[in-house]
């Protein structure tokens, strides 16, 4: 008969080892350690983040068709090309992710607010930078309870950095994004490495296989 000791072994290390995947994943899922290292637009912006994650793919379209469907995302915009159960569960108030590029998503300035919530969350990314077909910059410190925010029980910072670079002669992009995150105070800070960065990682992949089967179709842009 196995020891606890045994027991409590054989469910502890591959618990543990799932957990440091997770994480690991969730920080440089698809990413290389050159792109991991190197600087994207607005690194500067969050000084001294506590949760670095950069993840990356390589998808078969050029940057110039691969940008309209980067620049419409957003609540009640064209979504975030997550699977329908995603939004499901996190956004159960937004439409299903875009399936086709809408010309009245396509504008986007610096200043301009991208939704990422009902109205009455307040909630949404700022645009800091846009160049298109090359980069796009978000900031946002919006994304907690407004409660929190309105009675300032904790704070986060973060900026979501995109970058499309031309590979293949041009035939395909490589699109890395990193997340750069600040939070206070320490429970906050615990709870996003514990649930937010894991969480990342299955979204991040659901986004970019999302975008690989749209811009892997003939071109929608008008």
């Amino acid at each position: 008969m196995p020891s606890a000791r045994n027991v409590a072994l054989a469910v502890v290390v591959p618990l543990t080892a799932g957990i440091a995947a997770l994480q690991w994943l969730g920080r440089t899922s698809g990413s290389t350690a050159t792109e991991r290292r190197a600087r994207l637009p607005g690194d500067e912006v969050v000084d001294d983040p506590q949760i670095v994650a950069t993840h990356a793919a390589t998808l078969p379209a050029a940057p110039e068709r691969i940008w309209p469907w980067l620049v419409q995302v957003g609540w009640h915009r064209g979504g975030w090309y997550t699977p329908r159960w995603v939004d499901a569960l996190l956004f159960p108030d937004n439409w299903p992710s875009a399936s086709r590029i809408h010309a009245e998503f396509q504008e986007l300035a610096v200043g301009d607010v991208i939704p990422d919530g009902t109205p009455e969350t307040m909630c949404g990314f700022t645009v800091r930078e846009v160049e298109a077909a090359d980069h796009l910059l978000l900031e946002s410190t919006t994304h907690l309870p407004l409660s929190w925010r309105q009675r300032d029980l904790a704070r986060l910072h973060w900026t979501w950095s995109f970058r499309l670079t031309p590979v293949d002669g041009g035939r395909a992009t490589r699109l890395v994004f990193r997340w750069r995150a600040r939070t206070a105070p320490w429970w906050l800070t615990l709870g996003a490495h514990l649930f937010i960065v894991p969480a990342d990682f299955v979204m991040s992949r659901g986004m970019l296989r999302g975008l690989r089967r749209r811009v892997g179709r003939p071109s929608d842009v008008p």
